[in-house]
């Protein structure tokens, strides 16, 4: 049987191949049993599930594998965004909360995330913790359940609607007067859970915006519920050929992360999202602290933090080392390439809703479209230009990986090689402030090549470089 292991956002499987019900109540039981040794099992632990097949069936498994433990469990009575769940745990003070999620993941996955009492989510001394609790639970059990009515009768298991109060905290951090100046919104999401948080603020205030993609669907429309450019062609045309509409804001199947176009449709990349956030927040709302990003983020972020002389922090990747420092109020924000980000104040875990209303609010409020705002930036920064590629590797070129990445050339893309840093794989650091970086996957034979430069015909050298290093 398939052994359990958390990769950087938790348990991920294929339906009915190795996430089943079985594995599932395994690995529950192994949450229960790490929390009791915590000494936190009489806070409770929140439950909930994104919009893919079974979630609020596992949602009900999973309640009645914590009232068997004696763990009170707070069932979300719908599907339910990723930042609300951390959100609970924090307003109620559980003991944590398990999340049925495979985020961005094709339809045939499901997953399970579990963010301890901080928040956030699980860093890896946790979930190595619940990995050997559960395999060694395989094939013998070791659980007990209570029905569900039998632990509401305990109080045991009681459900839960997190929704408004949510909300309430989001209105605090998102100054949406300000986006009622703004003509018209697109809102996308996805199929997922954002469904009456896109659009529940702007409707009760009566700010115009247009929807699509706001049904559940646990196929998400025949795509991969991630809102990159590639799978919404849908909104990119809803928002390119309506002359009314300023920003379009989608999120992905649970929530956590964004998708932003600007008001000609066209698609803006995550890092730039986060830089133009970060120079927005400490201009204009005098927000203070740092800011933390990937090691495989842009350094147009390094460059903002520069300017208005603030720290920045390089994580690896895996937003709950961002989580951590937020938590510790470190932070003005923390972001990924790869659509997330939080901010000061606000939950230890990505919120693709809350990205979605600050990118609205600074539209609004500066009065420019997101590229205006972009070249500006530039002006003042540095012009910085990022691109990923999936390199894949042949068996021989598997086998070789190590010994390449361990015998770094002192020159390529022909510049030096100033500093090479290991925070998450291999990066390596150019005289003339390009960069690349190495990532291997750890589940299948690619690696992922990230670079930046500062215009696209050096981007092209670097990434070819890199391309030529690895597969010769």
């Amino acid at each position: 049987m398939t052994q359990i292991a958390f990769g950087t956002s938790g348990w991920r499987g294929i339906l009915c191949e190795d996430f089943t019900y079985e594995n599932v109540k395994i690995v529950v039981q192994a949450i229960a049993d790490t929390i009791k040794a915590s000494g936190e099992q009489e806070k409770g632990i929140v439950i909930g599930c994104d919009t893919r097949f079974m979630g609020q069936r596992f949602v009900e498994a999973s309640a009645r594998v914590l009232a068997g433990a004696g763990i009170k469990a707070f069932i979300c009575e719908r599907d339910t965004p990723t930042p609300v769940i951390s959100y609970e745990i924090l307003r109620r003070g559980a003991a944590g909360g398990i999340n049925f999620t495979a985020s961005h993941n094709p339809p045939e996955y499901n997953g399970v995330k579990f963010s301890p009492s901080w928040g956030g989510p699980a860093l890896p001394e946790t979930t190595k913790e619940i990995e050997r609790r559960a395999n060694a639970m395989i094939g013998v059990g070791g659980y007990k359940e209570l029905s569900l009515e039998e632990g509401a009768r305990l109080g045991l298991v009681e459900t839960i609607n997190p929704h408004d109060d949510y909300l309430k905290a989001l209105e605090q951090k998102v100054d949406f007067d300000v986006i009622g100046k703004l003509s018209q919104v697109a809102l996308n999401p996805l199929y997922g859970t954002g469904r009456g948080y896109l659009d529940e603020p702007l409707r009760k205030r009566g700010i115009p915006y247009a929807i699509i993609n706001d049904r559940p669907d646990p196929y998400f429309g025949g795509h991969p519920p991630e809102p990159s450019e590639a799978h919404i062609p849908d909104f990119i045309s809803l928002v390119k050929n309506d002359p009314d509409i300023q920003l379009g804001i989608a999120t992905d199947g649970d929530a956590d992360r964004f998708g932003i176009l600007d008001a000609d449709g066209s698609f803006i990349e995550p890092n730039y999202i986060i830089a133009l956030l970060l120079d927005y927040l400490i201009r204009v709302r005098k927000l203070e602290g740092g800011v933390a990003r990937s090691v495989a983020t842009s350094h147009l972020i390094d460059a903002v933090a520069k300017k208005h002389g603030v720290p920045v922090y390089e994580t690896p990747v895996g937003f709950k080392y961002i989580g951590e420092l937020i938590s510790q109020d470190k932070l003005v924000i923390g972001g990924e390439e790869s659509a997330g980000l939080t901010i000061r104040g606000h939950v230890p875990e990505k919120d693709g809703i809350l990205a979605c209303f600050l990118v609205a609010e600074m539209v609004a409020r500066e009065g420019k479209s997101i590229r205006e705002l972009l070249e500006k930036l530039y002006g003042e920064v540095g012009r910085f230009i990022t691109r990923r590629d999936n390199l894949k590797l042949s068996p021989e070129l598997e086998t070789a990986y190590s010994s390449k990445i361990n015998a770094l050339p002192s020159e390529i893309a022909g510049t030096k090689v100033t500093d090479i840093v290991k925070v998450d794989g291999t990066k390596l650091l150019l005289a003339d402030g390009s960069w690349m970086l190495f990532r291997k996957s750890g589940t299948e034979p690619v690696v992922r090549l990230y670079g930046e430069a500062a215009n696209d015909a050096r981007l092209a050298e670097v990434m070819a470089a890199g391309r030529k290093y690895i597969l010769g």
